[in-house]
């Protein structure tokens, strides 16, 4: 039984995700600080550690050293992004940001540990595969046995054409761009491309474009140099340095702001970067791999993204279907994440009922896996028997796909008829006059009179709204909920 030692200041923190461990077949011993750790073990012998970054008197990276080759596992919040980052320089195997679910820390201790047994001469760097924005990529070992290193679910047509493709592309150097609807995985093809590579033993950074503020996107990305701005104490590395000599993940590519965009085509046309402040470039030696749910092509004719980088980033693209259209794939994958959940809560009986399949099979899942894997785990924590039904899924499956869609069709059709004198519908499609109809109009209403007026229900516009990649306005997504 491998054996962890926790060492986190925090009481409770400490106490949970020791009873977190002790639970899924771990032996636990913990302790406060590195001193106290060191007062009452031999931190060598230890299979693990996971550690804060910040603790009382010694910081945890200094576990590091005393570990003598124990990978260690630093935990930290997103405001001490760069300090993990840091850590990781120094030797840590990996981190986590806080606050943390129970899946992304189970995950990341398997995978650690599964790593130090095939390969326990490798470098601590050899498994890592940071995430800045504090979302670890899914990994469960059913993925891996159905497709070998790929580790994705499913084995529908679409994804059988993703696999080989993920295996054409992943040993060259080529800038991929991975486009898909929110909720798809794009981040799991992400990893399967750096862990095919020949970078596979260098880091992958994976950076949420959507989810650091616009005033810190480029000093994040690319550093900056001692009172570069206001609280610029001292100098720090960007992430795209972190990067060096593996693979930089920008998801939601399409969020990032024009400045950070000149920048970034610099690191792809001359493999360089200056840090925010400085007149020194400096090379590196870094692997795009971009993802969006975001029709770039139009964003870059609306002004809105760089065309030049858009042709850079499009060497290669790779296209994820969304969970309605991989067939069978949903119940395979609704079966793991059921397995997953019920050894959390430590119960093996739980199933679907008949009636839960069909409905799996045949709701239309606007939120893709992620959305699943919530009604899932719902379904799990409800349960008081061992049949799960439909109805714990909290899903609404009155109109299958087919027939709201065809629904949304009449109603577009009867919008189209009734408004001829005030919308350029000569020539458009359906889809065509259903988009320009949702932009013209959504300044002045919301989702309830845009959804009446075409004819169909709130959850039928969402979904054609992510379908056809038009995001909501902010003031109209605020004022109707």
């Amino acid at each position: 039984m491998p054996h962890i030692l926790i060492v986190e200041d925090e009481t409770i923190i400490r106490s949970a995700l020791r009873r977190l461990l002790e639970r899924n077949q771990y032996q636990v011993s913990e302790a406060g600080s590195v001193q106290e750790a060191q007062e009452r073990f031999s931190i060598a012998t230890f299979d693990l550690i996971v550690s804060d970054l910040r603790l009382p008197g010694a910081p945890g990276t200094e576990l590091i050293k005393l570990g003598q080759g124990t990978p260690v596992l630093i935990m930290t919040s997103y405001a001490s992004l760069r300090s993990a980052v840091d850590s990781m320089k120094m030797g840590a195997v990996d981190y986590i940001a806080k606050p943390f679910d129970h899946d992304e820390m189970l995950q990341a201790v398997a995978r650690i540990l599964r790593d130090r047994q095939n390969a326990p001469a490798a470098a601590p760097a050899a498994a890592a595969e940071p995430r800045a924005n504090g979302k670890a990529a899914p990994a469960d070992k059913g993925a891996a046995a159905a497709n070998g290193e790929i580790g994705i679910i499913g084995s529908c047509p679409p994804m059988q054409d993703m696999y080989s493709k993920i295996r054409k592309v992943a040993p060259t150097d080529s800038n991929v761009l991975i486009q898909g609807e929110s909720g798809t995985g794009k981040e799991l093809v992400a990893r399967a491309l750096h862990n095919l590579s020949r970078r596979a033993k260098a880091p992958m950074i994976s950076v949420n474009c959507a989810a650091i503020p616009e005033t810190l996107i480029e000093s994040e990305l690319f550093g900056h140099e001692k009172g570069a701005f206001t609280g610029a104490s001292a100098g720090r590395a960007g992430l795209v340095e972190a990067a060096d000599g593996g693979t930089l993940f920008l998801d939601e590519i399409g969020e990032l702001p024009l400045e950070a965009q000149a920048r970034l085509l610099r690191v792809l046309q001359e493999g360089e970067i200056r840090r925010v402040g400085s007149v020194q470039s400096q090379k590196v030696d870094v692997r795009l791999i971009a993802a969006t749910h975001r029709d770039l092509k139009n964003l870059a004719k609306a002004g809105q993204f760089r065309e030049d980088l858009y042709y850079r980033l499009h060497v290669i693209a790779l296209k994820l279907p969304a969970l309605r259209e991989r067939g069978s794939d949903v119940n395979e994958i609704a079966s793991v994440f059921l397995a997953r959940q019920s050894a959390r809560i430590g119960r093996d009986d739980l199933h679907f009922s008949a009636e839960a399949e069909q409905a799996i099979r045949h709701y239309s899942w606007p939120g893709n896996v992620r959305e699943l894997e919530n009604a899932v785990e719902r379904a799990v924590i409800l349960s008081e028997s061992a049949e799960i039904s439909a109805d714990m899924l909290g899903i609404d499956i009155e109109l299958s796909d087919l027939e709201e869609d065809d629904i949304l069709d009449n109603a577009l059709v009867a919008a189209s008829a009734s408004s001829a004198s005030h919308e350029p519908t000569e020539d458009l499609s359906l889809e065509d006059y259903f988009q320009h109809f949702v932009l013209e109009h959504q300044d002045h209403m919301t989702e309830t009179e845009l959804a009446r007026k075409l004819g169909v229900s709130r959850k039928c516009l969402w979904e054609r709204r992510q379908r056809l990649g038009i995001p909501r306005r902010k003031s109209n997504a605020t004022s109707d909920n």
